[in-house]
């Protein structure tokens, strides 16, 4: 079984002017196409092949780097495509937004608490929204193409938003300019989809 790049839900240009559709189409295309092909050719020949994106990121320590960076890229942008979509942003309603509320210190809170996640990790990385094993939110974030389901992550959990604070994701239309990309993120976030994500990681 191989992997392949998904189709995205939108077009390219759907999440303008937030975030470019040249950025879009360049990283969907070229770098999450290349995440895919890597990841097929590392795991080629191998048992991996016959395991899901979600076993393998668990069972992580047991690949070599070239699983761990492609099939972290892999599944880290097959859930980014999906938590974004036109005309979206807002706020969480229903359980997501309780959670928030009683978990995470209210809903400025975690948001600062994200922006900041993202905003400081050093080089490249993610900042997430997970649910632990305790099954409370987390926010926290992961470098390179890492993410909470990998077991040697230091933040462990399900994820449910990330945020790609690569410089492919924002540098073409904000160059330097990390936090206004991070503050610009909210504006295309798909709560039902997040949401969707919540209730079924509890």
């Amino acid at each position: 079984m191989s992997f392949e790049l998904p189709k995205l839900p939108y077009e390219y240009t759907a999440l303008e002017p937030h975030i470019d559709a040249r950025t879009m189409e360049i990283h969907h295309s070229k770098h999450h196409n290349a995440y895919v092909t890597n990841l097929n050719a590392a795991l080629a020949g191998t048992e991996g092949e016959n395991h899901s994106i979600e076993d393998i990121c668990k069972n992580i320590s047991k690949y070599p780097a070239a699983v761990r960076n492609n099939g972290g890229g892999h599944f880290n942008h097959s859930l980014f495509w999906t938590i974004m979509g036109a005309n979206k942003g807002g706020m969480p309603t229903g359980k997501l937004m309780d959670a928030i509320t009683n978990e995470l210190g209210g809903w400025d809170k975690f948001k600062e608490d994200f922006n900041k996640a993202g905003a400081t990790r050093f080089g490249s990385g993610w900042a997430w929204l997970c649910v632990n094993a305790d099954k409370k939110l987390a926010v926290c974030s992961t470098p390179n193409q890492d993410n909470p389901l990998m077991d040697i992550a230091d933040c462990k959990g399900t994820p449910i938003l990330g945020c790609d604070v690569w410089e492919h994701a924002y540098y073409l239309h904000y160059q330097n300019r990390r936090p206004d990309y991070m503050t610009a993120f909210w504006n295309v976030i798909n709560w039902d989809e997040v949401s969707r994500r919540y209730e079924a990681a509890l």
